[in-house]
C-alpha cells in the first residue's frame, strides 16, 4: 500500500499543472469611460486616458481575475476646465488619489463570450463592492501581428455606481448621483 501511495505521489509530481494564463492590459486600446446627468439637461461623457493592469484566466475560461489600475488625473471630458475640475478636491481629488482601482474577487464565465465579475472599486481613498457585467469576451491571434504569435483577449463590460458612495458629493443633485461605467478592454496574453 506504501509504495502505491508513493508512486501516486510521484506521478502528481510529475504531473503538469495547467496554470491560468496571464494578460497585461494594454494600454492603448483600454479606455474606461464614463456617463451622468449634467443639471438634468443633458448627458456628460468622460472617460481616462491611462490605464494599466493584469487579468487571468484558465484553461477553459470558467474562472479568473482582474485588476485595473485608471490614473484619476487622466480624466477627459472634452473641455479643459471641467477636466480641471473633475481632478479637483470637489471630485476625484486627484492629487492626494492618482489611482481609482478594481480588483476582482470572483470573476464566473457565462458561457463562451460573458462574465460576471464581482470585485472593489477604489475611488478617492473609497472602496465598495461593484459588479461588472461582461457584455463580450473575444480572443485571438491578433490580425495585425506579421509573427500569428500575439494572443489577445477583449472585453466590453459595464457597471452603475453612485458617486456619493465614493464621497464625491459635489453638485448632487444637479449632477447626476447615477454614473454608468463602460470599460472597454483589450489584454495580450503573456
Amino acid at each position: 500500500m506504501r509504495k502505491t501511495v508513493l508512486a501516486f505521489a510521484g506521478m502528481m509530481a510529475a504531473a503538469p499543472v495547467l496554470a491560468a494564463d496571464t494578460y497585461t492590459i494594454d494600454p492603448n486600446h483600454t479606455f474606461p469611460n464614463f456617463t451622468i446627468n449634467h443639471l438634468g439637461f443633458s448627458t456628460m461623457h468622460g472617460r481616462f486616458g491611462k490605464t494599466s493592469g493584469s487579468l487571468t484566466m484558465d484553461e477553459k475560461r470558467t474562472t479568473g481575475s482582474v485588476e485595473i489600475v485608471i490614473d484619476a488625473s487622466s480624466v477627459d471630458t472634452g473641455m479643459a476646465k471641467r477636466n480641471d475640475h473633475l481632478r479637483s478636491p470637489d471630485f476625484l481629488n486627484a492629487a492626494e488619489f492618482p489611482e481609482i482601482t478594481y480588483k476582482s474577487t470572483k470573476v464566473t464565465f457565462n458561457g463562451a463570450s460573458k462574465a460576471t465579475v464581482v470585485g472593489n472599486l477604489t475611488i478617492k481613498g473609497v472602496t465598495k463592492p461593484v459588479t461588472l457585467d461582461v457584455h463580450s469576451v473575444n480572443c485571438g491571434i491578433h490580425p495585425m501581428d506579421p509573427t500569428k504569435k500575439k494572443f489577445v483577449c477583449g472585453f466590453d463590460a459595464t457597471a452603475k455606481i453612485k458617486r456619493s458612495d465614493f464621497d464625491i458629493t459635489f453638485a448632487l443633485p444637479a449632477i447626476g448621483d447615477d454614473m454608468n461605467l463602460f470599460f472597454e478592454v483589450e489584454a495580450e496574453r503573456n
